[in-house]
């Protein structure tokens, strides 16, 4: 019944969503952060918020964090709940979600509990190679002299195949919807939010 309410209110509430999605190291971050400044969108990230709920200790929090534990998949469900109860609890009415849904069950779960669909894709188009060179860049500055790259190298490429393997199939689907919005994330961020403000222009300018 509480889901029902949820999705309900949330259509009350005519909420817009658009998905952003790009692999590790594509500036997605970096372009929330433009756009929620620019034009008034609330961003949320998947991964945020279950964080969050871990943080918080509540027993969803124990579950969760049990099964990241033992390698499982968080249900989409859960990770939906949570999605749902910040966009309720939030005042806005626009919103980015980010790194999620990571694969079509998540996609079809989206749609099925909040009875919402995206206004589109935003997606972050990079090459694998100019990815990788900025997460190493990354981890260098982060890392102590004693960081070892060999190791990272071999966690960024399982991150992409997962990612490859996840999400093109998410982004198939609302190709096939024409609701994909593909940036060349390869260029300077500066150029990249050009594009970006390009697309998000039919939105206006966030409200004074």
């Amino acid at each position: 019944m509480a889901k029902e309410e949820a999705a309900g209110s949330l259509r009350e509430k005519n909420v817009k969503v658009v998905f952003v999605l790009g692999g590790p190291g594509s500036g997605k971050g970096t372009q929330c952060a433009n756009i929620v400044r620019d034009f008034g969108f609330t961003h949320l990230s998947a991964g945020d918020l279950l964080r969050a709920e871990i943080k918080s200790g509540s027993e969803n929090g124990t579950m969760i964090q049990n099964m990241i534990k033992e390698g499982k998949i968080v249900p989409s469900e859960v990770t939906i709940r949570l999605l749902e109860k910040a966009m309720i609890e939030n005042g806005n009415d626009k919103f980015l979600i980010d790194g999620f849904p990571r694969n079509e069950e998540n996609r079809a779960a989206f749609e099925e509990v909040t009875k919402i669909e995206p206004e589109f894709v935003l997606f972050f188009d990079c090459p694998e190679e100019e990815m990788e060179k900025r997460l190493l860049n990354r981890n260098q500055v982060l890392s102590s002299p004693h960081g070892r790259d060999d190791d990272n190298i071999e966690t960024i490429r399982k991150r992409f195949k997962v990612f490859l393997e996840s999400s093109l199939p998410v982004i198939e689907h609302y190709y096939s919807k024409a609701k994909v919005r593909k940036v060349d994330a390869a260029r300077s961020a500066d150029e990249v939010f050009e594009s970006v403000k390009g697309i998000f222009s039919s939105f206006g300018p966030k409200d004074s």
